[in-house]
């Protein structure tokens, strides 16, 4: 309804009374934000490809450069669990890595690491380090030996890396874990339902200097006994520091009752004791990197002195 007003009706404009001016911009512009539009979503496109191929690419070099992390070694006087689990996102993998092997004189060879970074970069980085220590550590040598030969490695052909790790000999004839570490935590020891950390010798970051020697420790494990070695995403926390995350694992540790089931039902006691464990902290990191090493000293063995 159109309205009157005076008694006269107004008139109305012509259909094709249109603005030249309006006419003439608005389609120019129209068709420029439609431009716009489509660059910019072609962008993000190419952005989400490229992500995606990154995390591809990621996924495939952890997959070839680590051993499977839920896999488990039994042998005949321990038996060895791993739990890596990465961090929330896939673009944040970063440099952490483990590795048990047994060497040519009947010794189990175990280490974990921590490469600084994310990332491709990091990665490959941890590839370099991981490979060289375990080809170093067929010769036998004492771990504080190979942590200076690796810190060698480090300062001359990876410019700008630092990086942490423990590394250890466990011999099962005498029980006897000898073990050093590079700025890394020290491993924890649960035995008959308590939990400590090992006093640590002393070792620098990788990187950081070739002027400071990196020292021995031992202690003799027991049966039962379970070995803890780790990175630093399973204690560290962005609301709480490294120190405060060791001290509830050990907590954790003792209240799961890990160490004190182990016996016969050592192949589901174990696995089932380390997912108790994480699940006691909160679960894994969604910062950073997880990598827990167990080690459960199942029988006697023959001992020598």
């Amino acid at each position: 309804m159109v309205g009157v007003v005076g008694g006269t009706k107004p008139a109305l404009p012509p259909a094709d009374d249109r603005d030249p001016d309006t006419t003439s911009v608005a389609v120019p512009l129209m068709v420029q934000d439609i431009g716009m539009v489509q660059d910019l979503a072609g962008r993000w496109a190419e952005r989400r490809e490229r992500a995606a191929e990154e995390r591809r690419v990621t996924l495939a070099l952890r997959e070839a450069i680590l051993p499977e992390p839920g896999a488990s070694i039994d042998l005949p006087y321990a038996r060895i669990a791993v739990r890596y689990v990465p961090a929330g996102r896939a673009s944040s993998l970063g440099g952490d890595w483990y590795d048990a092997a047994p060497l040519p004189d009947g010794r189990m060879f175990l280490a974990v690491g921590d490469v600084s970074g994310h990332g491709l970069p990091a990665i490959a980085e941890m590839a370099q380090l991981r490979h060289a220590l375990l080809g170093l550590s067929m010769t036998g040598a004492c771990p504080g030996r190979l942590l200076t030969w690796l810190n060698t490695l480090v300062l001359t052909r990876l410019d700008d890396t630092t990086a942490t790790a423990v590394c250890g000999h466990f011999d099962p004839a005498t029980r006897l874990f000898t073990w050093a570490q590079a700025g890394h935590p020290a491993p924890i020891l649960v035995r008959r339902g308590g939990a400590r950390q090992l006093g640590a010798p002393r070792g620098v970051v990788l990187g950081a200097t070739s002027s400071l020697p990196y020292g021995v420790a031992d202690v003799r494990l027991e049966p039962g006994d379970l070995l803890l070695m780790f990175t630093d995403g399973l204690v560290e926390r962005r609301s709480r520091d490294i120190g405060a995350g060791v001290s509830l694992i050990l907590e954790a540790a003792a209240a799961t009752g890990l160490g004190t089931d182990l016996g016969t039902g050592l192949s589901t006691g174990l696995d089932a004791g380390l997912d108790r464990l994480l699940e006691a902290i909160g679960g894994p990191n969604p910062e950073d990197d997880t990598c827990l090493l167990a080690v459960a000293v199942t029988e006697e063995g023959p001992l020598r002195p």
